[in-house]
Formats: C-alpha cells, sequence, structure tokens
C-alpha cells in the first residue's frame, strides 16, 4: 500500500508537533517585533518632539537660582567696585551683591571720568562700569568706564537671595503690545546706550540682552536681582518702566 497521508506513517505526530511548535515559534517572533517597532516609533517620537523644559530664572525671573539661563551671549554690561585684577581682566560685586567676572581683550577701550585711559588705572576699590557681551555673569568688555558719572537711581533693585520668592511687581509704562520673549536682539551703540540708561536708573544687576520692542522701545533684561527684570527704556534712551 502506498502511503499517502501523515495519518498514515508513523512519523506524522512528529511532524505536526514540529509544525506546531514552528507556529509558536513564528507568532512569538511577530509579537518580539511589534514591540521593537512601537519602542522604536516611541524613542523616535520623544526625540522630534522632546518635552519643554523651563529653565530655573533665579534672580532674572521666576524660578529662583542665581542667574538667567539663556540660549547665547548678547550685549550687555553692569556697574560694580573692583574687587580684584587677574591676568585676564578683573572681578566686581554690584551693589545689589552681585559677583562679575570682566574679561579683557586687546580691542577692550578704556575711560576715566570723561578722558581716555589705559587698563591701568583699574585698581581695586575702583567703581566700573564695563559694557560688551554678557554671557551669565561674565563680560566680556568692549568699553570699561572707571568711574562713571553718577546719576540719581529711579528706583531700588530687590537683591537676589537664593530660596526667597521672586517680587513680582510693575513700575512706570510699560510698552503697549510688549509680551515676554518678543522683540530683536541690539548690539552695538544703541545696546550700549540703553544698558548705561538701565543701570543708572535700578543699579545693582547685570544686564545680559537688550531687546529692541516692535513700537520703538527697548527691553533691557536684567539678572542677579530678585527684581526688576525687564527695564523699559525709550527711543531717547530714558527709563520709562520696570517690571
Amino acid at each position: 500500500m502506498s502511503q499517502t497521508t501523515d495519518i498514515d506513517t508513523p512519523q506524522a505526530p512528529n511532524r505536526r508537533r514540529r509544525r506546531w511548535i514552528a507556529g509558536v515559534v513564528a507568532a512569538l517572533m511577530a509579537t518580539a517585533i511589534g514591540v521593537a517597532v512601537g519602542l522604536a516609533t516611541s524613542n523616535s517620537s520623544t526625540v522630534a518632539h522632546p518635552t519643554t523644559t523651563t529653565l530655573p530664572n533665579g534672580a532674572g525671573g521666576s524660578a529662583g537660582g542665581g542667574f538667567n539661563a539663556r540660549s547665547a551671549p548678547a550685549a550687555g554690561g553692569a556697574v560694580g567696585t573692583v574687587d580684584a585684577l587677574s591676568t585676564s581682566g578683573f572681578t566686581m560685586t554690584t551693589s545689589a551683591g552681585q559677583k562679575v567676572t570682566v574679561d579683557e581683550t586687546s580691542s577692550t577701550a578704556y575711560q576715566k571720568g570723561t578722558s581716555p585711559a589705559s587698563a591701568s588705572a583699574i585698581a581695586k576699590g575702583e567703581n566700573v562700569l564695563a559694557l560688551g557681551t554678557t554671557n551669565g555673569t561674565t563680560i566680556t568688555a568692549t568699553q570699561v568706564i572707571i568711574q562713571p558719572p553718577v546719576v540719581a537711581a529711579m528706583g531700588t533693585v530687590v537683591p537676589f537671595q537664593r530660596g526667597a520668592p521672586t517680587v513680582s511687581k510693575q513700575v512706570g509704562q510699560i510698552p503697549a503690545g510688549y509680551s515676554q520673549g518678543s522683540g530683536t536682539l541690539v548690539s552695538g551703540t544703541t545696546a550700549n546706550r540703553a544698558t548705561e540708561a538701565a543701570l543708572a536708573a535700578y543699579p545693582g544687576g547685570v544686564v545680559d540682552r537688550v531687546v529692541a520692542l516692535s513700537g520703538g522701545d527697548f527691553n533691557v533684561h536684567y539678572i542677579g536681582v530678585n527684581w526688576p527684570h525687564h527695564i523699559f527704556v525709550n527711543q531717547n534712551f530714558v527709563v520709562v518702566g520696570a517690571l
């Protein structure tokens, strides 16, 4: 008799068992591949759409910390008393107690009062205004003015204290249409003039950027203090408000 089916052979149970095992293995492999694809899709989604994290703004914002985190250095400056000199520049402390490092370069210009000066005019205990590129609380100075003019302040800053709640108040006029994060960064003489005006009106902080607003006014951003965080300067470089 010819053998036409598995049922008629003694090896048939083994063959059916092998086919059943192969089917189970295939199903398990399909499940594993599906899980791997799902994980890969999930990870790809996470990379493409990262969670937005609010960095601690500290003295210049609303979340506590030493100073604002920013995306890149920008024009700014600070006024303070020289603490110590170094081969690369000097350190100083603002009237609100913020420590600032000033780096000098071969192109840094110096002035004492209203007269030209040199780096040798900088001494411990001198009151100086440093203007340049601000990165955190470090300023790469394009200009250092020793004994800058003393101007009566418009208001008093709230010094930064770690753990202290951020002060939120408004003084004077806030430009119409202002919204946080709006505007265009400015540099050069325009930024310097706006920075000087803000520091004279509210001494003690560090200007880490100057932003031109749509109406022509400027938003001078302040760090190193608990208030103000924004000082508004008009087109004539007169401070009109603070926030």
